[in-house]
């Protein structure tokens, strides 16, 4: 029987509404479940790093203590690098009223600035700050409550998190069974190959991002000392880890670097700072992200921004770096599927 044109175009467009809605729908689903989602999406990156691991420890113990095993060496190596952040935190705390001193008097040649400049004597600009003042002082009471119940929300996924990772390791031959067990005989190789190829690319992943993290931070820090910065380890510190954050978290840290060169030396030293990061992102950009971490994933620069916005939209601060991985893992499927092989040529790099 021949096909109507019309019919083939109502086809289309009814497919095109079916895939919107499938994709609003998996976003909504995103988002309402996305305090169960982010610490289980964590946890099933932390598995796939920690698998050979388990592996090893499975040769000589059973499963579930080889998994106990390498969660808690997992909690050794991140409580080791939270002490060693705190410690130097409580340096630069202690060290607080000596550039409590210094802002000071960058305040007042700022107000001396105002003054000369745009006719604006002391006692204005200081009404405008009190009033500015009462207004930040109700905010930052509101804001200390709001940070107690995220500290406290923190914990209780990380212990969640702590679990998923374990249960994955114990379990991963059943959630395998599992999503092999909706598709015939003829499809399952396939499926297989689809499975090996997302565990290779979210290790790939994470082990380039830690290594772009180790250079990065490497990098910083001598620029630092040489520079003479105060609390260089704290920053390069800050920076290897909002580096995470594609294309925004450097500029975080390069904010927070100049800010304590300006209170602990001098403008020209926050000057230096910045530059100093701007060229080490423009090495980061074009050398380390593209050949470290970016060829694991396999996904173009654009969609890789819209990726880390949405993540922000619908999962926060750790969406920007859990949509990237969750992008690429569609990239992979839609490769292995005839209907969605356009999507896998957008998300892919151009050949």
């Amino acid at each position: 029987m021949i096909k109507n044109k019309s019919d083939s175009t109502l086809a289309f467009y009814g497919r095109i509404a079916l895939m919107l809605q499938a994709f609003i729908l998996t976003l909504l689903i995103l988002y309402l479940g996305k305090v169960l989602l982010i610490p289980l999406f964590f946890a099933l990156l932390i598995a796939i790093l920690l698998y050979p691991l388990t592996q090893f420890f499975e040769r000589r113990l059973k499963r579930n203590f080889a998994a106990v095993l390498s969660v808690l060496i997992f909690l050794v190596f991140v409580g080791s690098i939270v002490f060693f952040f705190i410690k130097e935190l409580f340096l630069f705390v202690k060290d607080l009223p000596k550039a409590q001193t210094k802002f000071l008097q960058i305040a007042q040649n700022l107000q001396d600035w105002v003054t000369l400049k745009f006719n604006v004597d002391a006692t204005q600009q200081m009404d405008y700050l009190r009033k500015s003042a009462g207004s930040l002082s109700s905010g930052f009471i509101s804001s200390v409550g709001t940070t107690f119940i995220s500290v406290i929300e923190f914990v209780v996924l990380f212990i969640f998190f702590l679990i998923f990772t374990f249960f994955i390791l114990v379990h991963r031959k059943l959630f395998k069974n599992f999503i092999l067990a909706f598709f015939d005989a003829s499809s399952k190789q396939k499926v297989n190959d689809v499975i090996t190829s997302t565990r290779a690319m979210m290790n790939n992943y994470v082990v380039g991002l830690l290594t772009e993290m180790a250079i990065l931070f490497t990098l910083i820090l001598i620029i630092l000392l040489i520079l003479g910065v105060k609390f260089a380890l704290l920053i390069a510190v800050i920076a290897a880890v909002l580096n995470i954050i594609p294309y925004l978290g450097i500029y975080i840290a390069a904010a927070f670097g100049m800010l304590i060169a300006v209170t602990n030396g001098s403008g020209n030293l926050a000057i230096e700072v910045g530059i100093s990061f701007i060229i080490v992102h423009f090495v980061d950009a074009n050398i380390l992200m593209p050949h470290i971490v970016g060829g694991r994933v396999k996904i173009n620069p654009f969609i890789t921004i819209v990726a880390v916005f949405m993540g922000r939209l619908i999962w926060g601060v750790p969406g920007m770096f859990l949509f990237i991985p969750l992008t690429a893992i569609i990239r992979i499927i839609s490769e292995n599927v005839n209907e969605l092989k356009p999507w896998s040529i957008l998300i892919g790099e151009e050949k």
